[in-house]
């Protein structure tokens, strides 16, 4: 399996052209809007190279004889006028009609690398870190509004304009203008490019130092009471000062490339005008030329080279954008592990019977978890799991839920095969009590639905009756509406086990799973909770993986674990009665709950 790696660093494999073709469908979808906004762009260009022109028109028409001066040129001021607002409007044409195609190729980018992110295996999401996923989910979706920004607004109306220039330059005037802007145009991107791709270096020195000082900072003052135990604000302060000793540095000198950057490219421009107005000022001279030809050659080499002032850090923008963008392409390029097979049918539940057939199962290679596990839960009847921490336990309900495929033998519900049936329907037959319950950072009316989206009110409260919460809920001040916090924190823990209880009877499935869902509960909560699960198996076939033994004394059948093999199994008291493994374990709780007691 290939694993999603994250660096700070952009990925020097990257393909940037290939990333740019993959993001071509998504804007493709409305060509229509796209070519508008193109038309949009030329035409917009135009009026703005045509209005050089008129105010040469302008210039030569005042410039006349003395008798003519006069007579002022309002048509060419109307025409002045007009381009410019045609310009404007063409420009604000162009940025309407393609923000639909920005936003909504956002929208789907967004849409498939989450519903892609949903598929990824356990195995995946095991290895992730969380703040990384989410910070390249939204760089990467950015990406592709960023570079569609530059792209048409940047870009190609500056490459426009330099054809525009260049054809006008051509056709009236002689080669040696076209030669200097080509020229001056050539040197300009070529040392922006050169200067911008030397001094990014300093900026990321700069970044990565400013993070780092902002993290000893934090840190240093989360662990406020650990600096002043051991009196280390000095050291604090000089780690702290080190680092930004460091930034200070490579900001200074990303300052001093930036103003270096700036002149040069300012000495380029002046070089480059400087030579096209000696060539006009020939010109007008000799009479080849007029004044307004003059002016003519000097707006336009100023409306050229405004937008490329930009271009440093346009390109900068660009490369950064380029591998955000690939980071994303690279998340969705991550192979799913547990997949449907072509024309899977439906888990068909009749009763709910479930056989585990020689299954071995191991996370890597080199470290085997499971090996040659069978046994049966009969319809309707309770299975225990219980053994040492590691044994395999909890790994039995992720195999059954199919997070993950096993490495041998097979799984089976009413006799089919869990890995030939469609993932969903599997796991709608399917409800769990996690250890850790997790809930969402919404209302307790939303956590419990979320098991059954189309539930009514009425059946929502009856399930949290069911789990014995529905007064606890009624206490509170806003009731169901009450907003429970990040992962469920505003909740204890019994509380939140409720909750998780409600959630599986208003699901109602066929098939129950208790993932030692007691654990972390106070004996008084533990004794409650029991209660409410025992109600909530009845009739169902139910699998519960325990470390407290005094839960499961009630369970039809109960299986011990030991690094990875069921060792011993048997009713509670048979188990008792063997003298073995369970026995010696109940023991020692027996020891641990009388002293819990004594204390």
């Amino acid at each position: 399996m290939q694993h999603y790696h994250y660096t700070d660093a952009p990925h020097k494999g990257r393909q940037d052209l290939r990333n740019l073709k993959r993001m071509f469908p998504y804007i493709w979808q409305y060509r229509g809007r796209v070519l508008f906004a193109l038309l949009s762009l030329v035409l917009s260009k135009m009026a703005i190279v045509g209005v050089p022109l008129v105010l040469k028109e302008i210039v030569d028409t005042l410039d006349a004889s003395q008798e003519q001066v006069l007579a002022l040129p309002i048509v060419l001021f109307l025409a002045y006028g007009a381009l410019r607002l045609a310009g404007s409007l063409f420009n604000e044409l162009r940025d309407a009609v393609f923000a639909r195609v920005r936003y909504h190729a956002m929208r789907r980018l967004s849409r498939q690398v989450l519903k892609h992110l949903h598929e990824l295996s356990l195995r995946f999401h095991l290895d992730r870190r969380t703040g990384n996923i989410t910070r390249d989910l939204e760089r990467g979706t950015l990406s592709i509004s960023s570079i569609l920004n530059y792209m048409v607004f940047n870009i190609l109306p500056t490459g426009a304009e330099f054809i525009l220039v260049a054809v006008i330059l051509l056709s009236r005037y002689e080669w040696q203008f076209t030669a200097v802007t080509f020229v001056t145009v050539g040197v300009y991107i070529g040392f922006t490019l050169a200067v911008t791709e030397w001094r990014m270096h300093f900026r990321h020195t700069m970044n990565a130092l400013d993070s780092q000082a902002n993290g000893q900072a934090v840190d240093g003052l989360l662990n406020y009471e650990t600096v002043k135990y051991f009196n280390s604000e000095a050291h604090e302060l000089k780690r702290y000062d080190e680092t930004l000793s460091k930034w200070e540095e490579a900001a200074v000198k990303s300052q001093t490339s930036m103003s270096l950057l700036n002149f040069g490219q300012g000495a380029i421009i002046a070089i480059g005008l400087t030579l096209m107005m000696i060539y006009a000022g020939k010109g007008v001279v000799d009479g080849s030329m007029t004044l307004g030809d003059l002016v003519l050659v000097n707006t336009m080499m100023l409306q050229l080279f405004m937008p490329l002032s930009f271009l440093g850090v346009i390109y900068r923008m660009l490369k950064h954008t380029l591998a955000d963008m690939d980071r994303v392409w690279t998340l969705l390029d991550q192979k799913t592990e547990i997949s449907d097979k072509p024309g899977a049918p439906d888990l068909q539940v009749s009763q709910a019977e479930v056989r585990f057939e020689h299954v071995d199962f191991s996370y890597n290679e080199d470290r085997k978890i499971l090996c040659d596990v069978s046994f049966t839960i009969p319809a309707g009847k309770k299975l225990a799991i219980v053994g040492p921490s590691g044994a395999g336990k909890s790994t039995l309900s992720r195999l059954l839920f199919r997070f993950y495929d096993v490495s041998a033998g097979r799984i089976l519900i009413d006799g089919q095969n869990i890995a030939e049936v469609t993932q969903q329907s599997l796991r709608r037959a399917i409800g769990i009590v996690p250890q850790d319950t997790v809930l969402f950072n919404e209302s307790i009316f939303y956590n419990i639905h979320y098991a059954r989206p189309e539930a009514s009110e009425e059946e929502v409260q009856r399930a949290a009756r069911l789990a014995s919460i529905h007064e606890f809920i009624q206490s509170l001040p806003q009731g169901y509406d009450t907003v429970v916090g990040e992962r469920g924190l505003k909740l204890s823990g019994g509380e939140k086990q409720r909750v998780a209880i409600a959630r599986v009877i208003l699901k109602n499935p066929p098939l129950l799973i208790f993932d030692e869902a007691t654990s972390s509960l106070d004996s008084k909560s533990e004794k409650a909770i029991l209660q409410a699960l025992q109600e909530v198996a009845a009739h169902h076939t139910t699998l519960v993986i325990a470390h407290r033994l005094s839960t499961v004394i009630d369970a039809d059948n109960i299986l011990v674990l030991e690094q990875g093999r069921i060792v011993e199994q048997g009713s509670h008291q048979a188990l008792l009665a063997q003298k073995g493994i369970y026995e010696h374990m109940w023991a020692l709780q027996q020891e641990e709950k009388l002293l819990t007691s004594d204390e």
